[in-house]
């Protein structure tokens, strides 16, 4: 355990947020969960060394002040941060505090870079792709993009290519046909995933948006569409869960990084 993280363990004391019992049981501990005990969360700080990939801040529910506490903690342990579903309001006073913070106002997502040699690599570009079916479909798809920016990625975004218009897809066929995973956002009907599956030999992820009029069912009617999706590459996340669909894509696409550039 750091100095910085002893203090922030008395001051945590001190204030009465934490009892002396857990003080001690959390620093033992460091050396096989490490883990960090906030007045707002319990932050893991592990996730990185088990997973490969730090702890993604969910912020909706979350105080602004809360916010800047956890990033705090996250950069002064050497982890990259990213933030999903943040407001406006929110946004504002993280990038008062992180002023290098990144904020996709689109995506509701915010990127703080980790100041480390090891993570100021050139992205890597050309392995994933991300399609939407129309351009409402694009705040879904803008938060996967930003997953795969925080995970080292620059993925090639494909905007509106629905089976409305057929052409637009066989147009950009040669931009998705050597990628190591493809990720899909529609909704309506749901049907772009398994068009798509039907040109590709990789995975492709399909994300169904909560897009489209009263029988869309807020996006259950995509989500039930590609559930059952002839095309046998295509899987399905949740429902606009573009940071579910981000990550899977970057995991896949791990498997094919040389030795040298993994985290």
């Amino acid at each position: 355990m750091s100095d910085d993280q002893l203090s922030q363990l008395f001051e945590l004391v001190r204030q009465g947020t934490l009892s002396v019992e857990q003080a001690v049981e959390q620093a033992q501990g460091q050396g096989q969960h490490k883990s960090a005990i906030l007045p707002s969360a319990n932050i893991d700080l592990d996730r990185s060394a088990r997973c490969g990939y730090p702890e993604v801040i969910y912020c909706e529910g979350k105080t602004s002040t809360a916010l800047v506490e956890i990033f705090t903690l996250l950069l002064e342990s050497k982890q990259r941060c990213l933030g999903t579903r943040i407001s406006e309001e929110q946004a504002e006073t993280v990038l008062k505090q992180f002023p290098q913070a990144i904020y996709n106002q689109v995506a509701r997502t915010i990127r703080i870079p980790e100041i480390d040699a090891a993570f100021d690599e050139e992205p890597i570009t050309g392995k994933i792709a991300v399609l939407t079916a129309g351009t409402s479909d694009r705040p879904v798809a803008e938060e996967a993009m930003e997953t795969l920016i925080w995970m080292g990625y620059q993925p090639d975004l494909i905007v509106d290519v629905g089976v409305a218009g057929p052409h637009r897809l066989i147009e950009q066929l040669p931009r998705i046909q050597n990628v190591s995973a493809i990720i899909v956002a529609a909704g309506m009907e749901g049907a772009l995933p398994s068009v798509v599956g039907g040109w590709v030999s990789c995975p492709v992820i399909a994300v169904p948006t909560s897009v489209g009029y009263g029988a869309s069912l807020g996006g259950l009617t995509a989500l039930l569409g590609m559930l059952n999706s002839c095309a046998a590459n295509v899987t399905v996340v949740n429902i606009n869960a573009g940071f579910k669909a981000g990550f899977i894509a970057g995991l896949i696409a791990d498997q094919q990084r040389p030795a040298s550039s993994e985290n």
